[in-house]
């Protein structure tokens, strides 16, 4: 559980002994090219450009609901699958530029060096999860990678709980670092903590709805834990 020391803070209980990562928009900085991307996406359609308060006004998780408000129509019949192969062609394109989010390679290290045991979840595929990961020469770090193996776009809830299967983990014991709502509402579902991130894709304000700790750097997350 969370322990409050003061109004709005918030300390972890002592004994967890995992961290699941998050990736995009939180180990990966990543944000200047999803919105890239998006504009890109969407300038046929006339709107945009997007800057990063714009963008974190429309943003949310499952994706195709994010796309809905900015068109402020439902999709049409295989129209997701257009954006979505559209969007990753851009994004593949311009994340190259992108670099680790600031403190995430000493925050790795720290809880390694600590003798606890990490991981990363993330909704982005599989394949180029790993590679990337492995670019950056983090791969030790982490006792399992699992990036989406099948269409991309939904919740992670159900991922998470393969995720944990995989690893034989306690949830108890657990807790989901991300920078997403979607993060949190995925750790509530298998019964582990959250600590989210205000860094990445979310606006603050989302964030603190929520009811867990929001931290505006990794190195304050670890700090929580």
């Amino acid at each position: 559980m969370f322990t409050v020391l003061s109004q709005g803070t918030f300390m972890l209980r002592g004994d967890m002994t995992h961290i699941i990562w998050d990736w995009n928009g939180t180990l990966f900085h990543d944000i200047d090219a999803v919105i890239g991307a998006t504009n890109e996406l969407f300038q046929p359609y006339g709107l945009g450009p997007y800057d990063v308060d714009g963008f974190r006004e429309v943003y949310t998780r499952p994706i195709w609901v994010a796309y809905e408000r900015m068109l402020g129509r439902s999709l049409r019949e295989g129209e997701w699958e257009v954006l979505d192969r559209g969007f990753h062609e851009h994004y593949h394109r311009l994340m190259e530029a992108c670099q680790l989010a600031e403190g995430a390679v000493s925050s790795l290290r720290a809880w390694e060096e600590s003798g606890r045991s990490q991981s990363l979840l993330s909704m982005w595929g599989h394949d180029r999860l790993v590679g990337k990961v492995g670019d950056f020469g983090i791969s030790g770090h982490f006792l399992r990678v699992d990036g989406l193996r099948s269409a991309s776009g939904g919740t992670k809830a159900e991922h998470m709980v393969a995720h944990l299967r995989a690893l034989d983990l306690d949830p108890a014991k657990v807790v989901v670092i991300g920078d997403s709502v979607d993060d949190a509402d995925a750790a509530r579902h298998v019964g582990a903590r959250a600590i989210l991130y205000a860094g990445g894709m979310t606006r603050r304000s989302d964030l603190d709805l929520v009811g867990v700790p929001v931290v505006d750097s990794l190195a304050a997350a670890l700090d929580l834990v």
